[in-house]
């Protein structure tokens, strides 16, 4: 009976092992080039992960922890992140906005994007708070 609950157990754990998401890097790197998709959502702007102070008014965005963390030639250092300061054109419902990386999104999965509350409304209303399938290249 134990070695039924040993084999039982480690066929669970290998289970769990194979069905773990990818590492960011695992995944390959389609996100550097081409078009995106992912939600889109806005927050209260201040000091960035890019060590910058921005406002609400500017067209910021901050993309997922994992494309920040894993973008190519991204160290120790958030503020000497190569991908700060790119510029992003995303596009939703026929509307788009180009802006500029500042920050990191901890809640956001690798393709969405988290916009200042201008770059938000170029796109949809605030009420709406969540848009899906935003559409966005590197500009």
């Amino acid at each position: 009976m134990q070695f039924i609950t040993l084999v039982a157990s480690l066929v669970a754990a290998a289970s769990a092992v194979v069905a773990a998401p990818a590492a960011p890097e695992a995944r390959g790197s389609s996100y550097l080039s081409g078009t995106n998709s992912g939600d889109g959502t806005f927050y209260a702007t201040g000091l960035g992960a890019c060590g910058i102070t921005n406002n609400d008014s500017q067209y910021i965005v901050a993309v997922s922890q994992d494309l920040f963390d894993s973008y190519p030639g991204a160290g120790a250092n958030p503020n000497a992140n190569p991908v700060c300061n790119k510029k992003i054109k995303a596009s939703y419902g026929g509307k788009s906005v180009t802006v500029t990386v500042t920050d990191r999104c901890t809640g956001c999965s690798l393709t969405s994007l988290d916009f200042s509350p201008a770059a938000f409304d170029k796109l949809a209303s605030e009420s709406v708070g969540r848009i899906h399938n935003v559409e966005w290249t590197w500009a």
